[in-house]
């Protein structure tokens, strides 16, 4: 009885206080921590350093290995979130990932929660990506890529996931990016155990920019991603013995989004969704809405890979898991 009161009160305070958030059109209402309070080190040795008594973290990335680290508890279900500046320059090949995971748990049947920044040429900007994966579903791909409307290497910008048990949004500076819904013929590949938060800088040169044609050139190392505003407000649990219906503590996806402003951003911004990708998918997923408008302004930007046309060159260069291997291998 104990244990059940205090879960309905803390669910009762996550969902006063997201409210609040969204009321204010910022992230002061909810605690910020020190790297000490809510995470450890993953990888990377002295390429981790903490700046400002433990607000800010900095993750580089050297000839030598990348960085990174990892939330102490797992969570159910969630507010996720940090303010990440980017390398500048060159950063071909460089990945910048904030994500949830909980692989090193469940090793054949993993959830993952992604956002993803693929660095670029000089002159290029840096590219969005964000993925979901339920159950080990890794075989199917479910990203979608964007630009931005700013350099995110110029300045800290928010980047945060929100995860309930029916849905995932996706923000940036407080604007929804994306939402992707629970539905029944997904079947078990919607995350629904209890996931780790990562943040990594790592070596993707074989597939990160267009599909490993640019590589990383560490003439231009030491390259440097800068995370602060550290934000871990989810119902943290044990990863074997754990209840969905006591943590589901957030609010519905109508308090916590502004449809408009997601609509507006993926017509501007939004460049690639995999529920229009003929050449990977003859039938899309099950979980894939279509919309005509999407479906066109895809078609429009890229005909052979939403239109259905002839490829004149070799294969798409997909993503294969593995690539995070320095992290994976911690």
């Amino acid at each position: 009885m104990v244990m059940k009161l205090y879960y309905l009160g803390y669910s009762l305070f996550l969902v006063l206080a997201l409210v609040s958030v969204l009321a204010s059109g910022s992230e002061k209402g909810l605690p910020i921590l020190t790297f000490d309070e809510g995470y450890n080190q993953l990888f990377g040795d002295d390429n981790l350093v903490l700046h400002r008594d433990g607000k800010a973290v900095h993750l580089t990335l050297d000839e030598r290995t990348g960085s990174g680290f990892v939330s102490q508890d797992l969570y159910l279900h969630g507010y996720f979130s940090a303010s990440i500046k980017l390398p500048a320059d060159y950063t071909a090949g460089v990945v910048v990932a904030f994500y949830m995971s909980n692989g090193d748990i469940f090793e054949k049947n993993h959830d993952e929660i992604d956002f993803e920044f693929l660095g670029n040429i000089r002159g290029k900007d840096w590219r969005i990506q964000t993925n979901v994966y339920g159950n080990g579903s890794t075989n199917v791909g479910r990203e979608e890529r964007y630009n931005l409307w700013f350099d995110p290497a110029d300045d800290f910008h928010q980047y945060t996931i929100l995860w309930t048990d029916s849905h995932i949004i996706f923000y940036v500076d407080n604007i929804p990016i994306r939402e992707f819904k629970r539905t029944a013929a997904m079947g078990g590949d919607f995350p629904s155990k209890p996931m780790s938060l990562y943040a990594t800088i790592w070596d993707g040169s074989d597939w990160a920019t267009n599909g490993g044609k640019y590589r990383v050139n560490y003439k231009y190392a030491s390259y440097v991603a800068e995370f602060s505003d550290l934000i871990l407000q989810g119902c943290a649990v044990d990863p074997i013995e754990f209840s969905s219906k006591r943590c589901d503590n957030v609010p519905s996806r109508e308090k916590l989004m502004t449809r408009s402003k997601m609509d507006s951003f993926r017509r501007k911004h939004m460049t690639y969704s995999y529920c229009y990708d003929q050449t990977r998918y003859k039938v899309p997923p099950p979980e894939c809405l279509f919309n005509p408008q999407e479906a066109e302004r895809h078609k429009k930007f890229d005909p052979v890979t939403f239109g259905g046309g002839r490829r004149h060159h070799g294969k798409r260069n997909h993503r294969i898991r593995a690539g995070r291997s320095e992290a994976d291998s911690i």
